[in-house]
């Protein structure tokens, strides 16, 4: 089989998600795969398992150095991926003839690119801000275009942030685990539990959300919030007087605890501004509702549009007060058995476009073609 060193930009204890199913479990069923991690904490190289490097950040810039110190041999390598870390990229391709590896840049989540845009959005971007990041993505898809692979989330984020890229593209969509489904739970009570997974920064605008639920008429609904940010969740809801006796925060310490929270509830919430970074993929907390099953109400958009269908695996709303409310209001009068036939739908739909176990395969299969 061939070989492939994943490089992140992530730290060895955050949460893996979308890196322990993909490459630290399936990958490997087609390929033998290392992953580097960074540590912030320790002060020593550290190798885990034989394939997990655990490289301490002050050496990000001279990582291949520091990899070659401790015996990490990185002309056995047929492949080496970068994710995210465009700096880690540059050095990679610089070394790239002498191991003789072929290259590949992992972009998923630009971070730095939603502030942006959501300062540009309320009149709050500043000229040269905006400027730097023009001659920053020329400057990225420049050395993008150097690799052999580009591997972005969905060809619609392609398309938004690095349209003059140009190097052979693999998609890298974020999956279900077939391995790691978790049972629904129904409860006894006459209300519709609906549960937002996520965080509270200020391009999310969850208060869009607490708004609708403000304006709803029927009393037979409770919002239960999993976060791991539960002082800024908290500090929203103190907002909303009215609504606090109906919504639980809670706080899930791994993801075995997240997806059971998420199980007894009966209706996932993905209500997202529509905006290029939340409907040029599927979040994440989609893929999570329905690994338990759960239904998911969602903004509605064309990245969606194409994986679910509004009312028989799924459902859609504009992201807006009033629309949010309408669709809440015909929710809470379905009955159980709806609910649970519209998740178990949406789950067998998402195990057939994306399932990790089939991402990977292809994945690979395009890699070593």
């Amino acid at each position: 089989m061939k070989k492939l060193l994943y490089i992140t930009d992530q730290d060895e204890y955050s949460s893996h998600n979308f890196i322990a199913p993909l490459f630290e479990r399936y990958m490997k069923e087609h390929m033998f795969v290392d992953i580097v991690y960074f540590s912030d904490f320790k002060s020593d190289f550290e190798c885990k398992d034989g394939q997990r490097f655990i490289v301490p950040s002050r050496y990000q810039n001279a990582l291949l150095s520091e990899l070659s110190s401790h015996e990490v041999d990185l002309a056995s390598y047929d492949f080496v991926m970068v994710r995210n870390d465009i700096n880690i990229m540059k050095q990679v391709l610089k070394e790239k003839d002498y191991y003789g590896y072929k290259t590949a840049f992992r972009f998923s989540f630009p971070k730095k690119v939603i502030k942006m845009r959501y300062d540009k959005l309320h009149k709050k971007s500043h000229f040269m801000h905006t400027l730097t990041h023009t001659f920053s993505s020329k400057n990225k898809s420049n050395i993008i275009n150097t690799c052999d692979f580009f591997l972005p989330t969905s060809e619609k984020m392609k398309e938004e942030f690095f349209p003059n890229v140009k190097t052979k593209t693999i998609l890298c969509p974020p999956g279900i685990d077939p391995e790691v489904l978790h049972p629904n739970v129904q409860h006894k009570e006459d209300e519709k539990r609906f549960c937002y997974e996520g965080t509270f920064d200020k391009t999310r605008e969850f208060e869009t959300v607490l708004d609708a639920f403000r304006q709803v008429k029927s009393p037979k609904w409770r919002l239960i919030i999993a976060t791991k940010e539960p002082k800024q969740a908290e500090t929203l809801v103190a907002r909303y007087p009215e609504l606090q006796s109906k919504i639980d925060i809670r706080t899930a310490k791994n993801k075995d605890e997240l997806l059971d929270i998420i199980a007894h509830a009966d209706i996932g919430l993905a209500l997202l501004p529509d905006i290029p970074i939340y409907n040029t993929s599927t979040p994440v907390k989609i893929l999570d509702y329905y690994a338990s099953a759960v239904p998911c109400l969602m903004t509605q958009g064309a990245h969606v549009s194409s994986v679910f269908s509004d009312g028989k695996d799924a459902w859609f709303s504009a992201f807006e007060v009033d629309k949010i409310q309408e669709k809440i209001e015909a929710l809470i009068a379905l009955s159980k058995e709806e609910v649970a036939n519209i998740g178990i739908k949406g789950q067998e739909r998402l195990l057939d476009v994306k399932n990790y176990k089939t991402i990977a395969k292809n994945l690979a299969s395009e890699l070593q073609a």
